[in-house]
């Protein structure tokens, strides 16, 4: 089998402040193949984000101790003078508010042609052109000139979208692309995303809370709760057979089409931890209802069934209840 195209081994984040240690990762280890497009999904405080700024050392990560081992194409990510090699040019991100990530002041084209090699200005101007028209902006030209005050939130994304384009990046880190549209808005992203990655072989590595939005666009997604991968395995299987309690909660929360109006989703108790204070024993074991004495005493190893992996005592427990 050919090496993967990224390879995360045991990959911790501390933050030392005041005196005390803070430590939102604390191991995690996925891969991501050529031309594959993974998904990362959990809730806000689960340690997503800081998992893929941690790739390229983006800032807040760039001022804590990460430890573990970032592979990329078969060599290992060491330096910074390495980090700084692959970031834009190699791994590209697109995030959750485009109008907090463009600059306000600058013109598309202008913000655009940054990213772009050094080029004759001719040249240049007809590949912004193409990368806007890529990403399916109906008024290429209109686009470059304008601000990205001027542009609707879907049409920055798309914006930024072609400044990930414009370098070809291998992988491209999608951190909660859609959070800030509206649904039929966030599915017209997501088909963009696959079809520009399909057709140019370009790997994607999606960030999400919602695991709605994974099936039909990923092909494996990995679990993310307390700073650790609890489950991972193929998007159809985890969908359809979950192992850990977690992802059947995840699953639970996602509103059906088919349900009755007056249907409430099902919410998990509780919320995440804090990264100050984890639990001593598996850290989802006070969300659980069906969570054993081994559960609060030591944390859950890694286990493989198949093709699947999970970090579960009771795989075969039922999800956990709403209050």
């Amino acid at each position: 089998m050919d090496e993967p195209l990224l390879k995360v081994k045991d990959l911790k984040v501390c933050f030392h402040r005041e005196g005390s240690i803070t430590n939102p990762i604390r191991s995690v280890a996925f891969t991501v193949n050529r031309g594959e497009k993974v998904a990362i999904v959990g809730e806000s405080g689960c340690g997503k984000s800081l998992t893929a700024l941690a790739l390229t050392r983006l800032p807040p990560t760039d001022r804590a101790s990460v430890s573990g081992k970032i592979i990329f194409e078969g060599n290992e990510i060491r330096t910074q003078a390495d980090f700084q090699r692959i970031r834009g040019k190699d791994i590209a991100y697109i995030f959750q508010d485009p109008s907090s990530s463009l600059n306000p002041v600058m013109r598309v084209k202008d913000q655009i042609s940054e990213c772009l090699p050094h080029s004759r200005r001719s040249i240049q101007r007809e590949t912004i052109l193409d990368l806007l028209e890529r990403t399916g902006l109906p008024d290429p030209l209109r686009a470059a000139a304008a601000f990205p005050c001027e542009l609707s939130g879907g049409q920055q994304q798309r914006v930024m979208l072609a400044m990930a384009l414009a370098a070809k990046p291998k992988l491209l880190v999608a951190d909660e692309p859609t959070t800030a549209l509206d649904v039929t808005t966030q599915r017209q992203v997501l088909t963009l995303i696959d079809e520009l990655a399909t057709d140019s072989g370009m790997a994607v590595l999606l960030i999400t809370h919602n695991l709605g939005l994974v099936a039909g666009h990923m092909s494996r997604v990995n679990v993310m709760y307390a700073g650790k991968i609890v489950e991972s395995g193929r998007v159809d299987e985890v969908l359809t057979d979950p192992l850990h309690p977690y992802t059947r909660g995840l699953l639970k929360a996602v509103p059906m089409l088919d349900s009755p109006k007056d249907a409430l989703l099902q919410d998990i108790p509780g919320t995440v931890p804090s990264p100050d204070n984890w639990p001593a024993g598996c850290a989802f074991a006070p969300r659980c209802s069906s969570a054993t004495e081994s559960c609060y005493a030591s944390d859950p190893p890694l286990q493989c069934r198949g093709g699947r992996h999970f970090c579960c005592f009771n795989p075969n427990a039922a999800a956990p209840q709403p209050n």
